[in-house]
């Protein structure tokens, strides 16, 4: 019984963290050169390829809380295309979801030689879902005829589209995720099947020096609820040699919509506030990063936050064949 009122509470909590997202949830990765991760137009963006392998972890002192992790690939294939996949497993209490996507991306040239980025992209990722809910462990006195007492398993599929135009320093990035009108139908109870979220960011890199800046920002729309959320971001690279550069950011995250509670006898209103401070280090081929993500707010589950790490290496691409700019998502 405790543990079914703990994952009541983790999978409420959850909800109003992290937007209860079906498939992938956007948390910071892409921050770690992983843009690939949220829009499937980054699959095969520079000459070789990258491979990212993430672990996230919610409150280490609650049980069953959330975790998710994921690995995925992408290469360039000739000069115009790209491919790339992603596996993935979401875990939240009792339920759970599985998948993995595959994706094509095409990438047009807009103007100089190779060793200009002036590069427009689009991309189509399909996947599937397995979506799972584990009532072995439900009990009751009185059985319930709604709890089956099984480990209950569907499986849906779906699209993403995404569009990026990469210029030197500057980018911008676009998707909709889960285009089409499939939900997990999981549950006894109805189930909306509009999935869809839509994804816009944009950001620059300043410096030419062995110090670096980029500001950006990630806005996130959830078609069916209509809730919102934008992160603000910053990062600084630092050269530390030849083949190292260390960088560390931070990133602001706030959703328009708040949710009503009662204190001490008076009303209140709170917004999702999320601050994520993340550090990481290239090293030749490899990458490592580490990021943080505390909730601000009288309302939390729990007074600790939420742990990210990254481990990543890049393939393939020589001195030669990368471009005339400082831009970490295209030269690797």
């Amino acid at each position: 019984m405790r543990r079914f009122l703990t994952t009541v509470l983790v999978c409420f909590s959850f909800v109003y963290t992290a937007k209860a997202q079906e498939g992938i949830p956007v948390y910071f990765d892409y921050l770690a050169d992983n843009y690939y991760l949220v829009y499937p137009s980054m699959a095969g963006i520079g000459e070789g390829g990258k491979i990212r392998l993430t672990a996230r972890k919610q409150w280490f002192n609650v049980d069953e809380a959330p975790s998710l992790q994921t690995f995925n690939a992408h290469f360039r294939v000739g000069e115009r295309s790209g491919i790339g996949g992603i596996l993935f497993n979401d875990s939240n209490g009792y339920h759970s979801q599985t998948g993995f996507k595959v994706t094509y991306a095409h990438h047009l040239q807009l103007g100089g030689d190779f060793r200009t980025l002036n590069q427009l992209s689009f991309g189509l990722s399909t996947g599937i879902i397995l979506s799972s809910l584990d009532e072995t462990e439900f009990r009751s006195v009185i059985p319930d005829p709604i709890v089956s007492g099984v480990k209950n398993t569907t499986s849906y599929f779906n699209l993403d589209l995404g569009a990026s135009y990469n210029l030197f320093e500057f980018y911008a990035h676009a998707a909709i995720l889960n285009i089409l009108g499939s939900g997990r139908d999981l549950y006894t109870a109805a189930e909306f099947d509009n999935l869809r979220r839509y994804l816009f960011s944009v950001g620059y890199v300043f410096g030419k020096s062995r110090w670096r800046v980029e500001p950006s920002m990630l806005f996130q729309l959830t078609e069916f609820t209509e809730e919102k959320t934008v992160d603000f971001n910053a990062k600084v690279y630092r050269d530390v040699g030849d083949n190292t550069v260390v960088w560390a950011g931070l990133s602001y995250r706030r959703s328009f919509d708040g949710a009503q509670f009662q204190q001490n006898g008076s009303f209140g209103e709170q917004r999702l506030q999320l601050f994520t401070p993340i550090v990481g280090v290239n090293w030749g081929k490899w990458l490592f990063s580490y990021n943080y993500s505390y909730q601000s707010g009288d309302i939390r589950f729990d007074n600790g936050g939420f742990h990210q790490v990254t481990l990543g290496y890049n393939i393939g691409q020589s001195s030669e064949n990368r471009y005339d700019c400082y831009c970490p998502a295209a030269n690797y």
